[in-house]
């Protein structure tokens, strides 16, 4: 697989490859170009200057450009579904679903953008101002790095690029190395599409150097960034030397409430939607389980006895449920934080185990509040900790002990309760009698504290990938 430059597929200027491996089969899936310094900077020149011709195509026509992405999406529907699969190690099932999100997202931002008026500000709103009318504009910031994970790719390619490219800017893309193959096609489409040369370009490499360098480039006017509080707080210090502005998507350690009148047995199944898709790997799942005393035997027997009926196998397997990590080093680190829970009091009771990439669903019960994962400790895994507690203020408060705060859940069947809980989550997204793993294109995602900065969704984008100016036509009236 090659980068995508000034609209055209290329190689690292001096040869340089990384494989890409399938983290179920151990197989190299294929290679990429391990960029250059010199490759980076030159995507952003031929970025900046394509920019400016970008930006002049009218709003309706780069819709249309869109829509003719979105026909070469469709044709190639099952070969970019194999490719995320097997670079992933999604299960082909789940694969599929996110390449079916691409038209809904990229339908959804193209009709924004044609919405995305201006205002008027009449004379007379103030003292001193009886003459003077003002309207306002938005305008593109300029070129964009787009910074995305592993674990999402396509979807958080829909958020990012489709926004930033009908706001008329350019945008450069910089995938995950465990899995960027899907993107680079995916971008080399958007040009065949018709998108300007250089207006729409991805390069690839190790993060610690190719996004590096893209991010400190000083003709790179915003980065928005999906990945750990670790590597967003460095980009933002990054992006602080020239001024960039920045959006930031960053852990999370969600808190999932039972209470005493909660449906018990709906809890379980938005458990294994909340936790168990894409293999735990989800920056907004359920991750700390708390259950009311009087609900938490019930609460853990059947969530055993549930997930004890997932198939976990092949990514490639139809009937697959739960694939692999992204690695085994992946995987190694989530078997540590579960050897680490043990240590700290709790007790596994299902799975616990790893093979390879491969982490067995597992339940950890009887977890004390004070132990890490009560906290700021983020399992990206299968993993299911339960913590009992005894009040609803009790709840309240081991959920908010945490750094994080990108989305949390309550499940009871008194909505006075349920809002209370709500309102004192100090989380970006709540939801009532559902896991809170709950994203849909239209609304602003986004956390609070060390969990990010700013929202993405087609509410709210557009907010982050535009600068407003405000004309004055002074002595108008």
């Amino acid at each position: 697989m090659k980068m995508f430059i000034d609209g055209k597929a290329v190689d690292a200027s001096d040869g340089q490859t990384i494989d890409v491996i399938n983290p179920a089969t151990g197989e190299v899936v294929d290679t990429i170009p391990a960029a250059t310094k010199e490759d980076v900077d030159l995507a952003v020149a031929k970025a900046k200057d394509a920019q400016k011709v970008w930006a002049d195509v009218p709003v309706y026509e780069k819709a249309e450009i869109m829509y003719r992405f979105l026909d070469l999406v469709e044709k190639n529907k099952e070969d970019l579904a194999q490719t995320l699969s097997a670079e992933t190690g999604k299960p082909i099932v789940e694969a599929r679903a996110e390449i079916g999100n691409i038209p809904i997202a990229f339908k959804a931002f193209s009709e924004k953008a044609k919405h995305l008026y201006g205002e008027t500000i009449p004379a007379g709103m103030e003292a001193g101002q009886d003459k003077h009318v003002l309207i306002t504009k938005r305008e593109p910031i300029g070129v964009i790095a787009c910074v995305i994970p592993f674990n999402f790719p396509c979807d958080l390619f829909d958020q990012k690029i489709a926004p930033a490219l009908l706001a008329g800017n350019a945008a450069i893309v910089k995938p995950s190395t465990d899995n960027p193959l899907t993107l680079c096609k995916l971008t080399a489409m958007l040009g065949e599409a018709g998108v300007t040369p250089g207006a729409i370009e991805i390069v690839t490499g190790r993060g610690s150097k190719t996004g590096s360098w893209l991010c400190g480039n000083k003709d790179v006017h915003a980065i928005t960034l999906t990945g750990s509080t670790e590597v967003g707080i460095e980009t933002a210090k990054t992006a602080a030397d020239h001024l960039a502005h920045i959006a930031l998507e960053l852990g999370g350690n969600d808190a999932f409430i039972v209470l005493e009148d909660g449906d018990v047995d709906l809890a379980v199944e938005e458990l294994i939607w909340g936790r168990m898709y894409n293999t735990g790997q989800v920056c907004c799942a359920s991750k700390r389980f708390l259950i009311q005393k009087n609900r938490v035997e019930e609460f853990t027997e059947k969530a055993v006895e549930r997930i004890k009926q997932l198939k976990q196998g092949m990514p490639s397997d139809e009937s697959t449920q739960i694939g692999c990590l992204i690695s085994e080093k992946a995987a190694v680190e989530v078997e540590r934080q579960i050897n680490l829970t043990v240590e700290q009091g709790g007790e596994v009771i299902l799975g616990g185990t790893r093979d390879g990439a491969f982490i067995k669903p597992t339940v950890i019960k009887n977890v004390p509040k004070t132990a890490d994962v009560a906290s700021d400790m983020e399992i990206f895994g299968p993993v299911v900790p339960i913590i009992s507690f005894d009040t609803v203020e009790e709840a309240i408060e081991i959920a908010n002990s945490s750094k994080f705060g990108l989305c949390g859940c309550v499940f009871t069947e008194n909505m006075k309760t349920a809002m209370k809980v709500c309102n004192a989550l100090e989380c970006g997204g709540t939801v009532i009698n559902g896991a809170s793993f709950f994203r849909s294109f239209e609304m602003p995602f986004g956390g609070y504290k060390y969990s990010g900065i700013g929202t993405e969704g087609v509410m709210s984008t557009f907010d982050e990938v535009t600068r407003t100016k405000t004309i004055v036509l002074k002595n108008i009236i």
